[in-house]
């Protein structure tokens, strides 16, 4: 009779420690947010304006530091976070369409399937952007240059399966035209070669222009976006549907953890984001991303996504496979 007593006591125990370790999250160590691009892009930028103001939600000793594990259209990030420890102490900031297109054309680091999704956080529309000394002030100037001679505009975008990238293949597909497509590892290296006349073309989103919204100029200007309607951030910017070319492509980014993470952290986390996101300093800070914050629970981005991936089966069933 004692087995019995000694296996209900060690399970107790177990129970115990875990109740224990969940207890002290956040407070025993940092939270690791990965980011799958380079310093200085919108996805880094969002990263680093929001974890002060998690940090203050979760209270006593909550820490968050930033990772940067770019390349591969974020699949290098997202593979480490699906292999992280769902303990809490790692999660990241994942990209769609990227997130869901990725592991539909190759093998990749990671499955949908191996993450919790905590919130959303932006849907952002897609933009074409360019010098402002550019002879292209619209997309029909650029479109006409293509028809004229093919390939010779480059475009910038963050890899396969980024928005920029899907967004070119639809461009691409609805113009009937050939574009040069160039990857870059994150939107500050495209606005780099940009301002430097090395890109013709930026297939960026709208929250990461900051210096456009309200119809301000500077070194860059956006010629069209690919929404259904113009974003509030920037209503100046034509979409592509008033152009002829109904091309749709937004960015949308949010929190995710690995997919056994205690539901009772991404409880706290996904608290800890909406009031974040209602928060009044936090949207004076958020800059570009203030127009186009979109809250969502994790499981209402979840079913959301549901139609989002139909839509990319298809555009995935054209593309060669890696």
């Amino acid at each position: 009779m004692r087995f019995p007593s000694l296996a209900v006591t060690a399970l107790s125990l177990a129970f115990a420690t875990v109740s224990s370790a969940w207890a002290a999250w956040p407070d025993d160590r940092a939270i690791e947010v990965v980011v799958g691009f380079a310093p200085g892009g919108g996805t880094d930028l969002l990263a680093r304006k929001l974890t002060p103001f998690l940090q203050k939600r979760l209270g006593g000793k909550a820490q968050f530091i930033v990772v940067n594990k770019p390349g591969a259209s974020g699949e290098i990030a997202n593979g480490f976070l699906a292999q992280a420890k769902p303990d809490g102490y790692t999660i990241g900031i994942v990209n769609v369409p990227a997130f869901l297109y990725v592991p539909m054309v190759k093998k990749s680091q990671y499955k949908v399937e191996d993450f919790r999704l905590i919130a959303r956080l932006v849907d952002d529309p897609t933009v074409l952007v360019n010098r402002a000394d550019s002879k292209y002030n619209s997309l029909s100037d650029v479109l006409a240059e293509l028809r004229r001679k093919p390939g010779s505009i480059s475009f910038g975008h963050n890899g396969t399966g980024s928005n920029g990238d899907l967004a070119l293949v639809a461009l691409s597909s609805a113009a009937g035209v050939e574009v040069n497509a160039i990857p870059f590892k994150g939107t500050s290296a495209q606005r780099t070669d940009l301002l430097g006349g090395h890109l013709d073309i930026g297939v960026i989103s709208a929250g990461e222009v900051p210096e456009l919204h309200g119809g301000k100029t500077g070194q860059l200007k956006a010629l069209a976006q690919f929404s259904e309607k113009r974003s509030s951030a920037l209503p100046q910017v034509p979409t592509a549907k008033e152009e002829k070319t109904p091309v749709l492509m937004s960015s949308e980014r949010g929190l995710a953890a690995p997919a056994a993470v205690p539901a009772e952290i991404v409880k706290k986390l996904q608290d800890a984001v909406e009031q974040t996101l209602h928060d009044p300093e936090f949207i004076a800070a958020a800059g570009g991303d203030a127009p186009v914050l979109a809250y969502l629970s994790g499981a209402q981005w979840q079913q959301s996504l549901q139609q989002n991936s139909k839509a990319l089966h298809v555009i995935a069933e054209k593309a060669p496979k890696q």
